[in-house]
């Protein structure tokens, strides 16, 4: 079985050689998979006009045949939001989506990411972008409550994973290696379990 294109989108700040997000692409690049691992212009400061526009490029230059995957971390979820609700041209879209550990759409606090918030929740535009998109979660995330990702599940009407003790599913969350997302791209295996 091949493996499909996977293009994996970072959050605020990138994500760092010990991520599960580089440990993922390097698992698939010596699997014989194509991967896109884009880093976003100013990860620091994201603009959200350029890193949409920035997507589509990647998204627009990946390869027709065979299946098409994203795994978005972060606040790259909100970016994937954005991007399902602007109107997709039916050329850039995907099999299937991953969003892990969003931060809420109303979240405060973080002005660097306020242009990113009050993404829109609009399951049609979700279906539009992809095929089929998954949302993963973790218990004590700080940036987004249990309660808080259930309702947004619900409101882009999507299957949810929750990872006990996860938290951000991030390297301070010890999530460098994670097999279960590797499964996942590989072959649509669910639910996501903890690394």
């Amino acid at each position: 079985m091949s493996l499909p294109h996977t293009l994996i989108l970072h959050g605020l700040g990138g994500s760092g050689p010990t991520h599960w997000q580089n440990w993922l692409a390097g698992e698939l690049a010596h699997r014989g998979g194509q991967v896109d691992l884009p880093q976003f212009t100013l990860p620091d400061a994201p603009r959200l006009p350029v890193w949409l526009a920035e997507l589509r490029e990647h998204l627009a230059t990946a390869p027709t045949s065979g299946e098409r995957v994203v795994v978005a971390h972060s606040l790259a979820c909100l970016l994937w939001l954005h991007h399902a609700a602007g109107g997709v041209d039916p050329a850039l879209r995907v099999d299937r989506v991953l969003l892990v550990a969003p931060p809420s759409p109303h979240h405060a606090g973080e002005p660097l990411i306020s242009e990113f918030l009050s993404a829109p929740l609009d399951p049609t535009a979700v279906r539009r972008a992809a095929v089929s998109t998954r949302l993963v979660v973790g218990e004590g995330d700080p940036y987004c409550t249990l309660e808080q990702g259930k309702e947004l599940a619900e409101a882009l009407r999507v299957e949810v994973d929750v990872i006990v003790g996860g938290a951000h599913l991030n390297v301070e969350s010890d999530y460098g290696p994670w097999s279960a997302v590797l499964k996942w791209v590989r072959s649509d295996r669910t639910p996501l379990t903890p690394r």
